[in-house]
């Protein structure tokens, strides 16, 4: 095998790769508590925030509290990314971005 063909496999392979990753990106996923549904995309980050909670909270502070999750979720993943690239920035330029 001669390294032109090597090269034309690898970059078939990370078109398929980005392809996937991209279809990953832009899908939702549903994650469910008692009391709490949340929809993030495949970027980790929270789209959708809803308090199923049927006991008594006034309208103004479930919005509110929805907001207050929705930021500290997404803080949360940011913090997760951010230990990522600390751990995993040496070998970055190998994975190529699969984190």
């Amino acid at each position: 095998m001669n390294i032109q063909s090597l090269m034309a496999q690898a970059q078939k392979m990370q078109k398929e790769i980005s392809k996937k990753k991209e279809e990953i990106d832009n899908s939702t996923f549903e994650g469910t508590s008692e009391w709490v549904k949340v929809e993030i995309n495949g970027k980790k980050e929270l789209q959708k925030i809803t308090i199923t909670y049927e006991g008594t909270i006034e309208s103004d502070d479930r919005e509110m509290l929805e907001d207050m999750i929705k930021i500290a979720m997404n803080d949360a993943t940011t913090k997760v990314d951010t230990e990522i690239e600390n751990k995993m920035g040496a070998y970055g330029s190998s994975l190529n971005g699969l984190f």
